[in-house]
């Protein structure tokens, strides 16, 4: 009989176990390789932060902070939360640590867990794994193409090809508050709830990203930002489509984009996956020109995107994919008693301070329970040790796809096997 815990984990938090977190790791890692490979820095940061950092950077009407922030008062009420985005925590470190002070742009990665207290569903978890970057210093409309297309080259290193890249302007100080007005009369003019009026008037833009039907047809009409973009605005977006067509990045314009955080400006993207239903996005991101001033930083602009690990998972799965290989090793070691397995133990460091992923039959296992724990693991070649092998200083190599087997020398082993993975 099967003994269950009477703990599991909390409500829209996913646990990612073996063999399945293979994936997870292969995404994660896989999403930051072309951040790399550009010069992004890892920077590492709190889980936690001080409450105002998000209300401040993150923007006071936002659902993330008005309904979705994990906020407490710790032992010393303060009020802390636990981090729901990157961008802010970045800003906050690169002001502290003074990398504002240096070379720019100051480019970083990230990868790890926000928190948003959401209803769980496929694709939405309380706890939601992402991948970051950010680019600080320097508003250069070939920099917005570069962030952009580091995220699309992460999505297709993975195998990835059933997503769009959707992009808008927002505007700048130019136009942003004649738009802003624009729209606020616009609103107001329609019959709608006090607490959508409310938020018409502290941020018109979010009204735009209301999705009730008869709110999205009241608005139907709504002046657009992209339609009021300033000379110079207009002309930054400009280069930026034209960086990406030169990049080979495909993009379709969508001009009702209204991103969940209010701190975007200019150049704003998403990347859209549509076998994930009602929650499509995997990933997006956009400059945030007045964000470090805002924090108390330098009046400097930034751009970078988030992706999300989970999410970009559900894509592979929608499209017939996988990324990752869920072996455990590369090689097994099956001792057949207590010298072959002193012995085997040695040849194992041997292997992994070689670079290759070992692991052994523990607990004096049968040659059945042995094999089929060999078999479990994934492992490519299986080592088999006897008391004869110790005597002719050999041992049984096992081909697992073939079932080939051959005796080769033990002091020759490591060098056999590296050839053989790699062949």
């Amino acid at each position: 009989m099967t003994k269950t815990s009477s703990f599991s984990a909390p409500k829209g938090i996913p646990d990612y176990v073996p063999p399945g977190s293979a994936e997870f790791v292969a995404v994660r890692d896989g999403l930051l390789r072309a951040a790399r490979l550009a010069g992004y820095g890892h920077i590492e940061l709190p889980v936690f932060e001080d409450t105002g950092l998000f209300a401040r950077g993150v923007g006071e009407s936002t659902d993330v902070v008005t309904k979705e922030m994990y906020t407490f008062p710790d032992r010393g009420d303060r009020s802390v939360t636990l981090r729901p985005e990157g961008t802010a925590g970045v800003m906050r470190a690169v002001i502290e640590h003074g990398l504002d002070r240096g070379q720019l742009p100051v480019k970083v990665c990230y990868a790890g867990p926000f928190f948003r207290y959401e209803r769980p569903q496929a694709g939405r978890y309380r706890q939601l794994q992402q991948v970051g970057i950010e680019a600080i210093g320097v508003d250069d409309p070939a920099l917005d193409a570069e962030v952009i297309a580091i995220a699309d080259a992460g999505f297709r290193g993975l195998g990835l090809d059933g997503f769009r890249l959707e992009v808008t302007s927002l505007g700048d100080e130019t136009c942003r508050p004649q738009y802003r007005e624009l729209l606020q009369d616009f609103l107001l003019g329609l019959p709608l709830d006090e607490e959508t009026k409310r938020r018409a008037q502290l941020n018109p833009l979010r009204v735009l990203d209301d999705k009730r039907p008869e709110v999205r047809e009241m608005t139907a009409n709504a002046p657009l930002m992209i339609d009021h973009l300033s000379e110079s605005a207009k002309a930054h977006f400009e280069q930026v489509l034209g960086h990406l067509e030169a990049l080979g990045v495909p993009y379709v314009v969508n001009p009702r984009m209204v991103r969940g955080l209010d701190y975007y400006t200019k150049t704003t993207f998403e990347f859209v996956h549509d076998g994930l239903g009602a929650q499509s996005g995997i990933g997006g991101g956009g400059r945030y020109d007045g964000l470090m001033a805002e924090l108390g930083g330098q009046p400097l602009s930034g751009i970078g995107f988030g992706l999300g690990v989970d999410r970009t998972m559900l894509a592979l799965t929608a499209e017939g994919k996988s990324a990752g290989n869920p072996a455990r090793c590369e090689v097994f070691g099956v001792p057949l008693g207590d010298a072959a397995k002193q012995r085997l133990v040695v040849v194992a460091a041997q292997l992994r301070a070689a670079g290759v992923r070992v692991d052994l039959a523990y607990g004096g296992r049968g040659v059945k329970g042995a094999m089929k724990a060999a078999d479990r693991s994934g492992a490519k070649f299986t080592l088999v040790l006897g008391d004869r092998d110790l005597a002719e200083n050999t041992v049984g190599l096992k081909d697992m796809a073939t079932g080939d087997q051959r005796q080769i020398p033990l002091p020759e082993v490591v060098g056999v096997i590296r050839e053989s993975l790699a062949g």
